[in-house]
């Protein structure tokens, strides 16, 4: 047995006895975790601020078909993804901003560390159907489209400057992985000070306990994890902001 194995099968090992020992599903529906979360300190809310605007990340070809390495049925989370946008564009002072990954065929600007560990990102090459948005998202030309170096649509983008600039204070943020690169959303969305709202049914994973295990953590530490109805009402019954500014690709 080599020493990677030994050491997977002292994490599994470990991993198995504190299920034993606590008997505990890792999501929101278990209100025992949650009470206990809620005891030592964690579970708050953040709330709504005034200033809103909608993060999709990642609903491009490489996480929404099947067939694709990592890719998942994302039909459910896209058609309220697309109920969202329907109500945000009737309107002018909430921006719309979309996120993909994608790297140079050289993977010149694809780092050594991050191509040993996540493989399939060398499949992520610039202007082929895996990096493009679905089109049933329907972006307009008016919305945003950042290419983002890691799984944080804050990392190294200029995502900060375009929701400065519109002094926003609270995202949505939609899309998948939610184990993945909506959670790390999420927790720069709070490292930057700013609220963060994730409407359940909108995000989406390729595993179902890793999907709900991360909306147990996300609402935990990072964002308020709230049903899509939720969302869609206080989205709609939002005050209108005065100085609404476009944001372009």
């Amino acid at each position: 047995m080599t020493i990677v194995n030994r050491r997977l099968q002292c994490v599994k090992g470990d991993a198995d006895m504190t299920a034993a020992q606590t008997q505990q599903t890792h999501g929101l529906g278990n209100r025992d975790l949650l009470d206990q979360y809620l005891a030592a300190g964690f579970a708050g809310r953040v709330g709504w601020g005034e200033r809103v605007a909608l993060l999709v990340i990642d609903m491009a070809g490489a996480w929404t078909s099947q067939d694709e390495m990592i890719g998942a049925n994302l039909d459910g989370v896209l058609r309220n993804i697309r109920r969202l946008l329907d109500v945000v564009r009737t309107r002018d002072d909430i921006p719309v901003v979309f996120t993909t990954m994608a790297y140079d065929e050289t993977y010149s600007d694809l780092p050594l560390p991050s191509r040993l560990k996540t493989p399939h990102l060398e499949r992520m090459i610039r202007g082929s159907e895996r990096v493009r948005l679905v089109p049933g998202l329907d972006r307009r030309p008016h919305e945003a489209l950042i290419e983002k170096p890691r799984a944080s649509a804050f990392f190294n983008t200029n995502l900060p400057s375009i929701l400065a600039a519109q002094r926003i204070d609270t995202v949505v943020v939609v899309g998948c992985s939610t184990s993945g690169c909506v959670r790390s959303t999420c927790e720069s969305a709070i490292d930057h000070g700013l609220r963060a709202i994730v409407p359940a049914e909108a995000v989406g994973d390729r595993s179902a306990s890793a999907h709900e295990a991360a909306l147990f953590d996300i609402n935990a530490r990072y964002a308020d994890v709230l049903p899509i109805e939720e969302v869609v009402g206080h989205i709609e019954r939002l005050p209108r902001t005065a100085g609404a500014v476009t944001t372009d690709a």
